[in-house]
């Protein structure tokens, strides 16, 4: 039997043998079949969906979460959400995302991981909370903030997750730091078909759960930090932000300071040199640049009530300077 490899006039394969037309041929048409399939998925995995980073109102309002806490590498986070799902699957998912892998070594990266209990003026059912406890998840409450920097991936199968991974976090980090934002933690909300990132520009403390709060390990506002990024508060309406060159890790929880007192002794300051002048409007013409989206007229209110309380701070100075 001549078994001399041929080029097959339909396949125009070498590998084909005289004889076996039709499984040279089917074994071709299987062949492209499967590369069509493979690209077809990743197509709609979101391979090549565009990333587009903004700055606005979050994807979600104010959140109760059941959630279990852990410490180690962030692939290994996966078995929670796994878990979670199985006891609600109709709810939706929640990671949040306390370090740096870039920074912090694998086995000190802390997250949290759960479902979504309920999000607005609902309240979570009684029978939600004692079933998630009842599985070892703890129940806490994440408040809505006025200004998020965001993006948004398809989730569509389990490599949906993957690649918005790898396509959207280079995108956040190069976003945020040529923008100089204050942005963290990072958390990843799957909802609607959809997983929404977010990392809050005020209030962060209020995202830290309390098992990140009472780490002895964590860094704190000290030597390390300066004045400047103590009062940072890119939000422009959020009172709580609190930013580091470090990890992105929780710096000091205040929930209690208020965004006029930060503001006056700044601008009192600013009146002493020109050097820390030049410093200020840095920071103001990076806030400038961002993509702000706000309600109409949203904007000129706060300036007012802002203005208004920086007028009366500067008052009362005066006031008390001249009475000493």
């Amino acid at each position: 039997m001549n078994t001399e490899l041929t080029i097959h006039p339909f396949c125009h394969q070498r590998w084909c043998i005289p004889g076996s037309n039709f499984k040279c041929c089917l074994l071709f048409e299987e062949m492209n079949i499967l590369f069509v399939t493979v690209v077809g998925y990743l197509l709609y995995s979101g391979l090549l969906s565009e990333i587009i980073i903004r700055t606005g109102s979050p994807p979600i309002k104010n959140i109760t979460v059941a959630y279990k806490f852990k410490q180690g590498p962030y692939k290994k986070s996966g078995q929670l959400f796994t878990e979670s799902c199985s006891i609600g699957p109709e709810l939706s998912s929640i990671g949040v995302f306390y370090d740096d892998p870039k920074k912090v070594p694998g086995e000190n990266c802390r997250c949290a991981v759960g479902s979504i209990l309920s999000e607005g003026d609902a309240r979570p059912s009684e029978e939600l909370l004692h079933l998630y406890e009842k599985f070892g998840f703890r129940v806490f409450s994440f408040p809505e903030v006025t200004h998020v920097v965001s993006a948004s991936f398809p989730h569509r199968t389990p490599l949906s997750i993957l690649f918005g991974v790898q396509k959207v976090y280079p995108q956040l980090d190069t976003y945020i730091k040529e923008r100089k934002l204050c942005a963290h933690p990072f958390l990843e909300i799957y909802k609607d078909n959809r997983i929404h990132y977010m990392s809050p520009l005020g209030r962060q403390g209020d995202f830290y759960v309390p098992e990140v709060r009472q780490d002895p390990d964590r860094r704190r506002l000290g030597e390390d930090d300066s004045e400047e990024d103590r009062e940072t508060d890119i939000s422009g309406a959020d009172s709580n932000s609190e930013c580091s060159s470090g990890s992105g890790v929780l710096m000091s929880v205040s929930r209690e300071t208020s965004l006029t007192p930060s503001i006056v002794p700044s601008l009192l300051r600013r009146r002493g040199g020109d050097e820390d002048s030049r410093g200020r409007s840095s920071s103001a013409s990076s806030f400038e640049e961002l993509d702000m989206e706000l309600p109409g007229g949203q904007e000129e209110e706060e300036a007012e009530v802002d203005n208004f309380s920086i007028n009366k701070h500067l008052e009362r100075g005066i006031v008390a300077g001249e009475e000493e």
